[in-house]
C-alpha cells in the first residue's frame, strides 16, 4: 500500500538517525516502528497495584480543624495574625 505521511520534525530526525545507524531503508524502519506501536496499542493495559495509604491514630483532635483560623491560632499562638 502506498500512502503519504507528514512527519513532525523530531520524528523525522529520529528516523533519519536510526536509518543511518541500522543501515536500513526508511520503509522498513517505519513499518517496524508502526508494528511495535500497534502491538502496544492493542495490548491489554498493564495491571498496577492499587495505591494504599497507611494511616495511624493521632488521638483525639483538640482543635476543630474545619475552622482554619482556630487551627492556626492553636498551632502558632494568637500572634499569628
Amino acid at each position: 500500500m502506498r500512502t503519504t505521511l507528514t512527519l513532525d520534525d523530531d520524528v523525522a530526525a529520529r528516523l533519519h538517525r536510526l536509518r543511518r545507524e541500522r543501515d536500513t531503508s526508511l520503509k522498513a524502519l517505519v513499518n517496524d516502528a508502526l508494528r511495535r506501536g500497534l502491538e502496544q496499542i492493542d495490548a491489554p493495559p498493564k495491571k498496577t497495584k492499587p495505591f494504599r495509604m497507611r494511616s495511624f491514630n493521632m488521638g483525639t483532635s483538640l482543635v476543630d480543624i474545619d475552622n482554619v483560623a482556630e487551627a492556626i491560632a492553636a498551632a502558632e499562638g494568637e500572634a499569628y495574625k
